[in-house]
């Protein structure tokens, strides 16, 4: 049998692959429309899905309350003279799994998450809002928090994606 010959049934596209043609992309039997249409869904999902995470940062404030309703006992009891810095008292807690109450082992993680959210969601605000720290508030993009009286005081000339970035970051 020689290699051109197949015991299959043979297929009425004339466009299939076979040796006596070269791979050309008018001979190529695969198209890159669905990777392109991948490609740019991902891209789009990449854009979207950090700014709605922004949008669900709880306040400093709020996170501690919650912290000390579900876990105040467990911190007297177990973090006594650990710094309460947000790492330092996850750790804490963390190493003491074993002995928090129920309550305490499913909120503190959150509680923990939704701080970090809150401080990415500041830091964002130095990014959206470059044009206005400048322009519109006269400040220098390397001492944002010297402009964010200015962002949230004077929302005309101020961009909608960064009205958002200090809303999500919980300046106004």
């Amino acid at each position: 049998m020689r290699p051109s010959e197949d015991c299959s049934p043979q297929s009425p596209d004339s466009r299939q692959f076979s040796p006596e043609q070269p791979l050309t992309p008018a001979n190529f039997p695969v198209s890159d429309k669905p990777m392109v249409r991948g490609s740019i869904t991902l891209i789009v999902l990449a854009l979207v899905m950090p700014s709605l995470a922004a949008a669900e940062t709880m306040s400093f404030g709020d996170s501690i309350g919650k912290l000390a309703a579900s876990c105040g006992a467990e911190i007297v009891a177990n973090c006594r003279g650990v710094n309460p810095d947000s790492t330092r008292l996850k750790e804490c807690l963390s190493r003491n799994r074993d002995v928090l109450s129920p309550q305490c082992q499913s909120d503190y993680l959150g509680t923990f998450d939704a701080i970090q959210k809150r401080i990415a969601a500041r830091v964002t605000v130095a990014n959206a809002c470059q044009r206005e720290i400048v322009k519109v508030c006269g400040g220098s993009t390397k001492e944002t928090s010297k402009s964010i009286p200015c962002l949230v005081s004077t929302p005309k000339g101020i961009s909608n994606n960064c009205l958002k970035a200090v809303d999500d970051a919980g300046y106004r």
